[in-house]
């Protein structure tokens, strides 16, 4: 069954309609080829036909890009190079067609979808939320290989289509016309209308409008040269040198400004030699994983409970962050429950601030935030919660408390209700101890900021049913979660981790590494922050308070520096009271360290380290952690694990994650490293017994 239909009308318009047999979303194949070329041939040649409407079949889909599948299929850097001429010349054809060419876009046009709508004559999409164009292939490792790099700068110009590669950052409809990625953006129900109109007319070159300061940066060689080196050093200061695409993105962009020829061969070339990177296939794999990870449930077999209503216990800032991802990503009515007025109106206020920025900014209209804003309510009491299938409970790391606040959703909801606690490190076996449901108690861990950390633990204890497993996991993706499956426990997976980590980091500072010095290497490393800058974002006082939990089941290894009382009785909770590791006073709040920490902590800083060391000290404690994780079924396999540490701690995704890591390293590698700092350093080192066997069977956590 073929991808692609052409329908000629009476008018002289045929419609060129894509719709990929079996999949949810239209994705370019490589096989697609010859089918395109016998289309376009048959367009040439018919002199009855003056315009083409490239359109989908699919209903809120244009073309989500290319199917990532195929590049595993290239076994050098020049089969990758040859589907990138492929997918130009394919382009070229229609772009240098005498009929015209325009792309109706209704929902998402991504990556190859928005490059196959470049080289149309004309764009026009909806005014759908659904519909967003961009060319995100800078995330998995990768530039845009089929002209992007090229089209794009010429219709917009350099710098905001640098800035639209260089993040991969989708733009909405409004957003894309106002850039001038497209022609027009109108109501879904016009859309074919228009662009039929359009393509019954001839194409035309648009003129960019620019500044003054924008045509000397642009459309000069002094200019050029100097928006390219800032280009360059802006974005080698973000990727540490660790990511190539975005350097190679700036190079093809570059390349094609002075000679277009020059400019599609460069991007044909360095496609090329990026798919084959180690950072791109482990980029890919971690698309690969998350793709796969959407379509499970949380316990095979049984289906969820679709929630239709839900309660947030606690306006903090937590429950701010869950009931904004409730009522706008899942749509879900919710209802804050607090114990004064002043917790729920901060609450709606953090929803409030967050899409008001969009209505200002016009990504969406103020009666787009008014609907959504009209999703959350208030109550001091329990009014309206009878009929709720689940709440989620975000108040203070309180056993007490939380039992507490079981027993009064237990007796103020239904018997069906879901009582999920958002507890970062009390084991949900003891906030369950004495519900009369305990079937219905589960963990769902959100990390903060709520609305940007895409990660969700989900943690049910031993008596947790089934149904309340799936039907969590599936309320967690309807927030736009990736959620893992965990076991109960001290620190669950992912702070269990982390902790060793950290409390390894701060044993280096106490050694009289110099606090900046650690958090440096760490970043270069791959880390979007340092040890010392990440406690001082998540809270000291929040930081320290799971150390002794994790102690108490687990031991020693988890000791973190005594002499870190002291910050806490120096009143250092870190960013939120301005007072931490960072400094953050003066015109510049917490880039450089507050000098008097050292005199605090008793130690004079010198470097005595290198990079490598520091971090092979804190990263092995982290390895050599999430190996007895997966030893002890604390997560459900290496592809969890990894998700889980990139998605909620930033392990470096161009790593591929813990175990994807550790396998590169090579067992015999790991295992010797660790016994080497558990003979010279500290027995905490000792390496798991899982990592000692697949060393002696020559084994790896991925076939």
């Amino acid at each position: 069954m073929s991808a692609f239909t052409l329908e000629k009308r009476e008018d002289g318009i045929a419609i060129l309609t894509m719709d990929v047999p079996g999949e949810s979303m239209n994705t370019l194949k490589g096989d697609f080829g010859d089918e395109i070329g016998a289309i376009l041939d048959e367009i040439e040649t018919d002199n009855d036909i003056k315009g083409v409407v490239v359109a989908s079949g699919k209903k809120d889909s244009f073309v989500a890009g290319a199917d990532v599948s195929m590049l595993a299929a290239c076994e050098t850097a020049e089969d990758a190079e040859t589907l990138s001429i492929q997918g130009q010349k394919l382009f070229d054809r229609m772009e240098e067609s005498k009929k015209t060419f325009v792309a109706a876009i209704h929902g998402p046009a991504l990556g190859g979808g928005l490059e196959l709508a470049l080289a149309c004559h004309y764009r026009v999409c909806t005014n759908s939320d659904k519909t967003q164009l961009g060319l995100p292939e800078v995330q998995l490792g990768l530039l845009p290989g089929s002209g992007g790099t090229q089209r794009l700068p010429k219709l917009i110009g350099v710098q905001t289509a640098m800035k639209m590669m260089l993040t991969g950052a989708p733009a909405r409809a409004k957003q894309a016309k106002k850039y001038g990625i497209v022609d027009d953006c109108v109501p879904e129900s016009i859309l074919m209308d228009v662009a039929i109109e359009l393509a019954g007319q001839k194409p035309k070159t648009r003129e960019q409008k620019k500044s003054v300061t924008n045509k000397m940066l642009e459309d000069t060689s002094f200019g050029r040269g100097i928006l390219f080196k800032k280009g360059r050093e802006q974005t080698l200061s973000k990727t540490q040198g660790n990511y190539p695409a975005p350097m190679y993105i700036i190079d093809a962009i570059e390349a094609g400004l002075s000679d277009s020829k020059k400019g599609y061969a460069t991007e044909a070339k360095l496609f090329g030699k990026l798919v084959m990177t180690p950072e791109s296939k482990q980029l890919r794999e971690i698309f690969f994983a998350t793709t796969e990870m959407k379509k499970e449930n949380g316990v095979d077999g049984v289906a969820p409970v679709k929630v239709k209503k839900a309660g947030v216990l606690g306006g903090g800032l937590m429950g701010g962050g869950i009931s904004f991802v409730t009522a706008t990503k899942a749509n879900v009515p919710v209802r804050i429950k607090d114990i004064n007025e002043n917790g729920i109106a901060g609450a709606i206020k953090y929803s409030y601030d967050i899409l008001n920025k969009k209505v200002k900014k016009r990504f969406m209209l103020k009666s787009q935030m008014q609907k959504q804003l009209a999703n959350i309510t208030g109550c001091l009491d329990y009014s309206g919660y009878k009929n709720l299938d689940i709440v989620v409970e975000a108040v203070f790391e309180d056993v007490g408390l939380k039992q507490k606040m079981v027993a009064d959703i237990e007796q103020n909801c239904n018997e069906n209700t879901v009582f999920a606690s958002n507890t970062s490190s009390i084991p949900i076996a003891d906030i369950a101890a004495n519900a009369a449901r305990p079937a219905n108690v589960v963990g769902l861990h959100y990390f903060s900021p709520v609305d940007k950390m895409p990660l969700a633990e989900v943690i049910p204890h031993e008596g947790t049913s089934d149904e309340t497993i799936s039907t969590t996991v599936e309320f967690a993706k309807r927030q736009g979660k990736t959620p893992i499956v965990v076991k109960d426990g001290a620190g669950f997976y992912v702070n269990r981790i982390l902790a060793p980590y950290m409390s390894e980091a701060g044993f280096l500072a106490m050694e009289g590494q110099p606090i900046e010095a650690i958090d440096k290497a760490l970043v270069k490393f791959g880390f979007p922050v340092g040890a010392f800058k990440l406690l001082d974002e998540v809270g000291i006082d929040v930081g320290t308070k799971i150390i002794p939990i994790l102690m108490g089941q687990f031991g020693e290894r988890f000791a973190s520096p005594s002499a870190f009382d002291k910050l806490l009785e120096n009143d250092r909770k870190g960013k939120k009271n301005k007072s931490g590791f960072y400094d953050y006073s003066g015109k510049k709040p917490g880039k450089a360290v507050d000098e008097t920490i050292y005199e605090l902590l008793g130690v004079s800083p010198v470097s005595k380290y290198t990079d490598s060391t520091v971090v092979e000290r804190c990263v092995l404690l982290m390895l050599n952690e999430a190996a007895m994780c997966l030893e002890e079924n604390v997560i459900r396999s290496p592809r969890d694990g990894d998700i889980g540490a990139i998605f909620g701690i930033g392990f470096p995704p161009f790593k591929g994650g813990p175990f994807r890591y550790m396998d590169e390293l090579g067992m015999e590698h790991l295992v010797a490293r660790l016994e080497h700092y558990a003979s010279t350093y500290s027995e905490k080192y000792t390496p798991a017994k899982i990592l000692v066997e697949m060393r002696d069977k020559k084994q790896s956590f991925y076939a």
